[in-house]
């Protein structure tokens, strides 16, 4: 995807891209491909890669975006979907959440190249996190990190009451059934399941928005050992 690909394919999504906008990008990308070239951040490297697979497929999900939120990214890696969609949304605030040590150092330059006063970087477990922050946020997302049944856990018990959480998978019918079963435990429901290709190169991407309705019991999430190793 080029950048004249990219604009175009954006005003199909409604997205207005400012020249503030497109700058910031530049700046993501060029310093991105940088960094990658001695730390390991992305297997993506080449510029029309990541303004359709990281770029593009982050602004998938800004139309659920409004003013003045409060946005939790898990797993959040070289920064997508969040630092993306916090370059587009000035007035939201959003944590980008990573375990890993050497992606959220990355992601600290990166905030500070771009001049983000919205995001702040945050180095720690996500069940543990999420235990401190217990419905907190907006709109909890995640992008490609792990099993939908895993993500509900660490993600659900940080959103407010009526708040989303909105994961971004490619294909998701062989994790759906025992996501149902957490969602039950959880008290979250699927409200919309939007299925898709990215254009040009037509790769599936599936869209759920779940909400959570009512509270969740605080036990949630358990440590991610047992979260891995027993279903809810």
């Amino acid at each position: 995807m080029t950048k004249d690909e990219f604009i175009k394919y954006l005003k199909e999504l409604n997205i207005t891209i400012t020249n503030e906008n497109l700058l910031k990008l530049e700046q993501y990308k060029e310093f991105l491909i940088e960094y990658n070239k001695h730390t390991n951040l992305t297997a993506i490297k080449d510029e029309n890669s990541i303004y359709l697979k990281h770029f593009y497929d982050s602004l998938t999900i800004n139309e659920y975006i409004k003013e003045k939120m409060n946005i939790l990214d898990i797993g959040t890696g070289a920064g997508f979907p969040g630092m993306v969609l916090a370059i587009f949304n000035p007035t939201s605030h959003f944590v980008l959440l990573d375990s890993n040590n050497k992606k959220t150092t990355f992601l600290k330059l990166l905030k500070e190249k771009l001049n983000l006063p919205n995001v702040e970087i945050v180095n720690i477990r996500a069940e543990e996190y999420v235990r401190n922050n217990f419905e907190t946020f907006d709109i909890v997302t995640s992008r490609a990190v792990a099993e939908l049944r895993i993500l509900a856990e660490l993600s659900i018990p940080a959103l407010k009451i009526n708040g989303l959480f909105i994961p971004l998978k490619s294909n998701v019918e062989k994790e759906e059934e025992l996501f149902n079963k957490s969602l039950k435990v959880l008290n979250g429901k699927v409200i919309t399941k939007k299925e898709f290709y990215l254009p040009i190169e037509n790769s599936k991407r599936t869209i759920l928005v779940i909400e959570h309705f009512k509270s969740t019991n605080n036990i949630y999430p358990r440590h991610y050992d047992k979260i891995i190793k027993k279903n809810l």
